[in-house]
């Protein structure tokens, strides 16, 4: 069950940041709805970072690059499409006051997207808040097949790069179980949050130095991987490639 803690609220980012850092966080009715309430699950759903469960078939789609991945290049469109009806999701709570407020969040370097593309079409991505070391995963979105699973894939290697602890998906669904990820108690998962939010040491990855919660970590790892493209000169990063991916995801800690 899922108790709502208080209803339609004016939203700005600093009243946000503080809820995320309390375990709660905003929904909306329906995509009309004019305010938001707070939610509280007393069942929490959070994805393992060393947890995701690579299938085959989608191991193979990251590695040959099936789409082009960015991040952060088309936040607002990952919300708004994420915001759309569709076949098999006909309302969603993702109303115009948490559109605003996250377009904020994002201009102020707190929140990200992660999107698909097919050619210059978008075709699917995810978008969510970063605070400390947890990643609050908002909504995902697929137009084509593995879009939102390629995009997930990705950002668990982000975050994995980067020393995230914590990648909250707020709530269970059969999909996201089938990517990893459980349900636990709302005191289990406060005290992973306490966790994530406090001071946190850094660490290797790839033999790079990393800063825990350093959501840009992955582009610097690009030059340090092994199929990663060489850098041109006067070049501090490399995006990183599909098999970069599938590295990151597959390399025990």
């Amino acid at each position: 069950m899922t108790r709502r803690l208080s209803l339609y609220q004016r939203l700005d980012p600093e009243l946000v940041l503080r809820a995320y850092a309390m375990g709660v966080f905003p929904m909306a009715d329906h995509r009309d709805a004019p305010g938001v309430y707070w939610v509280e699950p007393r069942m929490r759903g959070v994805l393992p970072l060393d947890g995701f469960r690579l299938s085959r078939s989608l191991r193979k789609t990251i590695a040959r690059d099936r789409f082009r991945v960015t991040v952060d290049q088309a936040f607002d469109a990952i919300v708004a499409l994420c915001a759309e009806s569709a076949g098999d999701r006909p309302e969603t709570w993702i109303n115009p006051p948490i559109a605003h407020v996250f377009a904020r969040l994002n201009e102020t370097g707190y929140a990200h997207s992660v999107e698909c593309w097919d050619g210059d079409r978008l075709v699917g991505g995810l978008y969510g808040l970063a605070l400390g070391c947890a990643f609050f995963g908002e909504s995902m979105v697929s137009r084509a097949t593995d879009a939102s699973k390629v995009a997930l894939a990705w950002l668990v290697a982000r975050l994995r790069a980067g020393g995230f602890t914590l990648l909250d998906c707020q709530f269970q669904t059969d999909h996201l179980r089938s990517l990893g990820a459980v349900e636990i108690r709302r005191d289990a998962y406060m005290a992973l949050l306490s966790e994530a939010l406090g001071p946190s040491a850094g660490g290797l990855v790839a033999g790079v130095p990393v800063v825990a919660g350093e959501f840009g970590a992955l582009e610097r790892l690009g030059a340090a991987l092994p199929d990663a493209a060489p850098l041109s000169s006067g070049t501090v990063s490399a995006p990183p490639l599909g098999k970069d991916i599938v590295q990151l995801l597959t390399q025990t800690s």
